[in-house]
């Protein structure tokens, strides 16, 4: 059987009951387009026809991949030993969803991850048609454009043009979370399997920089980062209650819209006197109010949700692996989240 066959017919038995056969087939399609366009990486390396930058990124994947299974514990298997060069900027957009006045996501179902808030297209023009039917049924809707994604060790993920587009830490930031869902991915836990790799990605590119290759310089600016990116996710919790407030009253619809973009409003406000204060990276820009709503605070918070919590596990522990094991195994037998409130109780 061919790799592109493969490919279609793993698809077709992912997504049985939970895409339509024309979603099926495109992701079919475009997945075995991506695995028959691989290259090693090393042979890539040597090719001299290819810019330096690319093989430069591409060395750094490597090593970042080999990190992640020699000194992180993670199982990367055949993943990230390959490169795809993609003809377009964007990988796949991202349909997020959520109810007016509800701080839930609208959810898909799909055998082997279970229900997953977000649902993938590489045709573009799907993805707005069913931003824009979301839309007319009275969801708050998110479109986001993605330049890598895992399949759980299901194919030999190749690293893609479009993920080669971050600097070296997100570069490497990115290789050990996709490799940490490759590892540990419970089902139907999209917004703990994300945070945790957020958590494992920024953590892992800062025992990669500062132990690993010692490059201080690069040691210094993943650790403001990581300092950054727990920032912006308690401004994301700042938004929560009050929202839930609003959504919860007996205001009729028109003045909770009204309501509803106050909070916005005054979120945005306090994020560039209150945060961008705090911020040391430069990572994160303005935040536009008029493009704020539940789909996109949900999408956000998706990777942003109780990285401090993340956080004082490693502090306990001092190092990443004994926290990455202590959360797998504590999780091992039930909600993760649970696990993660146990382990914040104090060191085991």
């Amino acid at each position: 059987m061919t790799t592109g066959i493969r490919a279609l017919a793993a698809l077709l038995l992912l997504c049985a009951g939970g895409c339509s056969p024309a979603y099926v087939l495109r992701a079919g399609w475009e997945e075995a387009r991506i695995l028959s366009a691989r290259r090693p990486i090393r042979a890539v390396i040597h090719d001299t026809t290819v810019a330096r930058e690319t093989r430069d990124k591409l060395r750094l994947v490597l090593d970042a991949r080999d990190f992640a299974e020699r000194d992180l514990g993670l199982r990367a298997g055949a993943s990230y030993e390959s490169f795809t060069q993609l003809h377009r900027d964007t990988l796949v957009l991202t349909v997020l969803a959520a109810p007016e006045f509800e701080l839930r996501w609208k959810t898909w179902w799909f055998p082997i991850v279970g229900h997953l808030p977000y649902k993938g297209y590489f045709d573009f023009e799907d993805a707005r048609a069913e931003a824009a039917g979301l839309a007319a049924e009275g969801y708050d809707v998110s479109v986001r454009a993605v330049s890598a994604f895992s399949t759980l060790g299901w194919f030999p993920d190749p690293i893609m043009s479009t993920t080669l587009r971050l600097d070296s830490l997100g570069l490497v930031e990115t290789v050990i979370h996709e490799i940490t869902h490759s590892t540990y991915f419970p089902t139907g836990q999209a917004d703990f399997n994300e945070s945790f790799a957020n958590f494992v990605g920024h953590r892992g590119a800062i025992e990669f920089f500062c132990d690993a290759v010692r490059d201080a310089s690069a040691c210094e600016r993943a650790r403001l980062r990581w300092d950054d990116t727990r920032v912006f996710g308690r401004f994301f919790h700042s938004i929560l209650e009050p929202l839930q407030e609003v959504y919860a009253s007996d205001m009729p619809d028109d003045a909770k819209r009204v309501a509803k973009r106050e909070v916005f409003e005054e979120a945005a406000r306090r994020f560039e006197t209150d945060y961008r204060p705090q911020l040391r990276a430069g990572q994160y820009g303005l935040i536009d109010p008029a493009g704020l709503d539940n789909a996109w605070i949900l999408s956000r918070l998706l990777y942003y949700t109780r990285l401090d919590d993340f956080e004082r596990v490693y502090a306990a522990r001092g190092e990443l692996v004994p926290s990455v094991e202590a959360l797998m195994r504590e999780a091992s037998a039930g909600d993760p989240w649970e696990a993660l409130t146990r382990l914040t109780e104090g060191p085991r």
